[in-house]
């Protein structure tokens, strides 16, 4: 690592504070007032539960009534209706009046993981604010559909937060990370199980939201940020040609919106990372924090962000801070997601330029090589990052809220320059084929396409012309269960010929908005699709032809 000039700062000091956090547990849920989530009139020593959230909505429908348009994306696996509210002026209720309107849809979700609860407290608040603001604001400019406690289930199982989320400060009550199948909600975006992922899939096939936002808190490394953001870091989605919004997100987005944050909402901001601490050390060791640089999470389309970005839309990920104090974290969330909104209100021409583009490309067919593996970028770039040092506390048996036990908080902050790994590089590409081709058998593969928004057709006749068959030659099957899943990885080779499909052979043509998705969904070799979750294990051997064929050449029509 190459060392900048270490110069001492102090970030926001007015945001440092500590808040004092009541360790009681949750007794049932106390009425709200319509004005103030369970946050705010707890003076944040508690969060809200899923009975909070519907009375804070009912009360505001109350206040506001006829300005908003509410309803459910659909019920978690233990019967629990998952709310959504559509705002905007004038209102829409429809995806169609939404699109007609060229304004952006921009989608918010909070608490995708139930003990992080930062995006739930902060989407009611800016609910509220938004709507009450008789004063011309984002709801001008964009359509809002907020989702404010998407994992519903997961946030009822209340626990201390000690043990829930061990290094996070405060609440003392919060929910658990999974949902009630116990399945984490952010690694469920490709293979499709729990019915909360159904739901959220419907909401964007439905409304396809130029915008998609998911609120986070970290749990990482110790530095100098309130919060930290993402791009979609799929390669896929930085292919200018077939997502334009990608790059423009990561490049221009991201930077201004940081910028902003800082100017006019007194928060400072830094790309989504952890300090990697070197060939021994770990994201969370308080001796060996800058050691490997500054470096990302995984690029897979599991997570939902990497996901959205793939359906050629901007794509954000929003992580609050969780060692401060939890007054701070909602606030640094509600600061940076009202400076978002702002701006993409203020360039919605361009969004929605960028998205639809990307969007009318695929439709018009590409043979641009496509990313389907990756790894980290091996070409980071140096950038100075906010490193707080941590104070070793010896044998005493004080133990600070949000803090590793046996350290202490410093709240000061040196500025290091190192290397920061924030994207990915592909390893391996494949070109977009005229379509993919399965059985007639295959109903189930068709039904998880098409909960995508992925269309798939039949053959009315047979068809024989040019094509591809993937012969396996090697099949790795994880050893450790992940999700309920041994991930599958092939290699092999694909083997041009001529092929015969019989009539009723499922067609999923490449020419379509969702052709990445498909295409990571359905390519043998993808690192995060249908194959990785054992969705064709049953048709899979060495020396076999993978169940799914590419089709080169011009078909006929279909049904």
């Amino acid at each position: 690592m190459r060392r900048g000039t270490r110069v001492l700062v102090s970030v926001w000091a007015m945001w440092m504070a500590t808040v004092a956090m009541l360790g009681v547990a949750f007794a049932a849920p106390r009425a709200v007032s319509a004005q103030l989530t369970r946050a705010e009139v707890s003076n944040y020593t508690e969060t809200s539960s899923y009975a909070d959230v519907i009375a804070f909505l009912d009360s505001l429908e109350k206040r506001v009534p006829g300005q908003w348009f509410r309803g459910v994306i659909g019920k978690t696996s233990q019967g629990r209706d998952v709310p959504f509210v559509v705002v905007s002026r004038p209102l829409v209720r429809t995806p169609a009046e939404a699109k007609r309107t060229g304004k952006p849809i921009v989608y918010v979700q909070g608490n995708i993981h139930g003990g992080e609860v930062e995006g739930k407290e902060s989407v009611q608040a800016l609910l509220r604010d938004l709507m009450i603001d008789p004063k011309p604001n984002a709801l001008d400019s964009i359509v809002l559909i907020a989702v404010p406690i998407y994992n519903a289930d997961g946030n009822e199982v209340w626990g201390p937060q000690e043990r829930q989320r061990s290094e996070q400060d405060g609440p003392a009550q919060v929910g658990q990370r999974p949902n009630g199948m116990q399945l984490d909600l952010n690694r469920d975006y490709i293979k499709n199980e729990a019915p909360e992922s159904k739901a959220s899939l419907a909401m964007f096939v439905a409304w396809d939201p130029d915008v998609f936002v998911d609120l986070h808190t970290t749990d990482g490394s110790y530095h100098g940020y309130a919060l930290t953001y993402s791009p979609s870091l799929h390669p896929a989605a930085m292919t200018g040609a077939l997502a334009p919004a990608g790059p423009w997100t990561r490049d221009t987005l991201l930077p201004e919106l940081r910028a902003r944050v800082r100017a006019k909402q007194k928060v400072e901001t830094f790309d989504y990372g952890n300090f990697t601490g070197g060939p021994n050390g770990t994201r969370e060791d308080p001796t060996s924090l800058q050691k490997g640089g500054w470096s990302t999470y995984e690029h897979k389309p599991r997570f939902g962000t990497n996901y959205y970005g793939l359906r050629g839309r901007v794509s954000i990920l929003s992580e609050a801070y969780s060692h401060d104090p939890f007054e701070r974290r909602v606030k640094a969330t509600t600061a940076f997601v009202t400076e978002l909104l702002t701006y993409v209100g203020e360039k919605g021409r361009t969004v929605v330029a960028r998205t639809r583009a990307g969007s009318a490309g695929l439709v018009r067919g590409n043979a641009a090589p496509v990313p389907i593996r990756a790894r980290m970028t091996t070409t980071p770039f140096d950038a100075p990052v906010l490193v707080e040092p941590l104070q070793a506390m010896g044998d005493t048996l004080r133990h600070e809220a949000g803090v590793r036990r046996g350290y202490k908080r410093t709240r000061t902050f040196t500025a290091v320059t190192m290397p920061v790994y924030d994207r990915f590089e592909s390893t391996l590409t494949q070109t977009l084929p005229t379509a993919w081709a399965l059985d007639a058998s295959m109903q189930p593969i068709i039904d998880r396409l098409r909960a995508h928004g992925i269309i798939a057709t039949q053959l009315r006749s047979a068809w024989t012309g040019n094509g591809e068959q993937f012969t396996v030659d090697s099949l790795i099957k994880s050893p450790r269960p992940f999700q309920g899943h041994a991930e599958v990885r092939l290699e092999g080779k694909w083997n041009a010929e001529s092929i015969t499909l019989p009539a009723g052979t499922w067609i999923i043509s490449a020419k379509q908005a969702t052709a990445l998705v498909a295409l990571m969904m359905l390519e043998p070799q993808s690192d995060d699709g249908l194959t990785t979750w054992n969705a064709f294990d049953d048709a899979l051997a060495v020396g076999k032809p993978h169940p799914v064929r590419r089709v080169l050449a011009p078909l006929p029509s279909s049904r």
